[in-house]
């Protein structure tokens, strides 16, 4: 025989040997310690093995008792032998031919600590002893909690402005079966994703996690998470939101253009003022030059005829013309006596003053026949030398 052969057969035996010994265990695996809640639930994980196979729930019995008094039990599924004071508060969630052990006590009193251990019976398929397994050295206790957890918000990034902001809240738990409800102070239900994981044994995380778009009038607001476990107890967190503002040029944009803006409607203002006052100097400047042109097209009138009379040659013309149409009036006045000095005066030169006048001055002898044409009189000059 050789070697190959001699070490397969012993193989054979060795595991003809030992596979009845491992197979011939029960073994349960229990979470050792969880915080529970008062008024509140907790989940107690467990899990067992056994070398029967595949073996039907309805051949298994499970049962949870007090420690070392396996007469004290927390649950039966025969409903008589559980304790007045678990009564209707404990149930399996698992199946026990998925070989699933595992325990929810709801309504949690603050003397439910436990230790509490599992046990298994075995029914026989026909005939036979019913066969027993306690596994009190796989028992778990439990730490009452008077209060619930603390909250948790967290974020990733600070909030800006327009920008999606994603925050989280997050409470610790130990019954996944009626896990507690996280809600917020604002956001809306399509903003709002739930996620309930186990972080380890018996210990679960429920978060909550809320998006939304922070504008300007939310800086300085509160966002408010509450959690509310089974029995009613609540806990909350508040997160006092600091917006960030987009960056932009608005605090110089918005001044230059309006500085520039005053600018423009300054410069129009001066433009027209100016535009305003050149007009009117234009006018001014041509009324002017029509009076200066006035005065020159005299100017040029009176020397294209010569030099014109003086004032007091105009004023002598005047009389003369005055006296000419005086002769008749004289006449009448004049006495019979006075015929000779008619022809004495006719030689007497007269003097006249530079303003004569009808009454101071001495009457000139003019011929009585002298007409030179011109019939004009000027009712203007009678008035000044009185009345005749």
């Amino acid at each position: 025989m050789d070697i190959d052969t001699q070490m397969m057969l012993m193989g054979l035996l060795l595991a003809a040997f030992v596979s009845p010994v491992i197979a011939g265990e029960w073994r349960a695996s229990v979470v050792r310690s969880l915080d529970a809640l008062v008024s509140s639930c907790v989940v107690i994980p467990c899990s067992f093995t056994h070398p029967e196979g595949n073996l039907p729930t309805s051949r298994l019995r499970g049962i949870w008792h007090i420690s070392n008094q396996r007469d004290q039990c927390i649950y039966h599924e025969d409903n008589t032998l559980v304790l007045d004071n678990f009564k209707g508060r404990t149930k399996l969630l698992g199946h026990l031919g998925q070989s699933n052990c595992t325990l929810e006590i709801i309504e949690i009193k603050d003397h439910d600590s436990g230790p509490f251990c599992f046990r298994i019976e075995l029914r026989p398929k026909e005939t036979g002893t019913l066969e027993k397994f306690s596994f009190v050295e796989q028992c778990v206790d439990l730490k009452m909690l008077p209060d619930p957890p603390k909250l948790k918000l967290t974020h990733l990034k600070p909030a800006v402005q327009g920008h999606p902001f994603v925050l989280t809240c997050t409470v610790l738990h130990t019954c996944p079966s009626r896990a507690p409800k996280l809600t917020w102070s604002r956001g809306t239900a399509d903003g709002i994703a739930e996620v309930n994981r186990e972080i380890h044994a018996g210990n679960w995380e429920m978060q909550s996690i809320l998006t939304f778009i922070p504008e300007d009038e939310d800086d300085h607001s509160d966002v408010t998470c509450t959690s509310t476990f089974n029995g009613g107890r609540t806990s909350s967190e508040t997160l006092t939101l600091y917006v960030k503002r987009r960056e932009n040029y608005n605090h110089i944009i918005i001044p230059t253009v309006v500085g520039i803006g005053t600018a423009v409607i300054f410069a129009f203002f001066c433009l027209f003022m100016v535009k305003k006052y050149k007009a009117r100097i234009a006018e001014l400047q041509s009324q002017d030059g029509n009076v200066w042109n006035r005065l020159s097209r005299l100017s040029h009138r009176i020397r294209s005829n010569g030099p014109g009379p003086s004032q007091s040659e105009q004023r002598r013309s005047m009389w003369s013309r005055f006296s000419r149409r005086r002769p008749q009036v004289d006449m009448v006045n004049q006495m019979p006596g006075d015929v000779n000095s008619k022809s004495s005066c006719s030689n007497q030169k007269v003097s006249k003053p530079r303003f004569p006048s009808p009454k101071s001055q001495r009457k000139s002898c003019n011929d009585k026949g002298f007409d030179d044409g011109d019939d004009y009189m000027n009712t203007e000059d009678l008035n000044v030398y009185g009345n005749l």
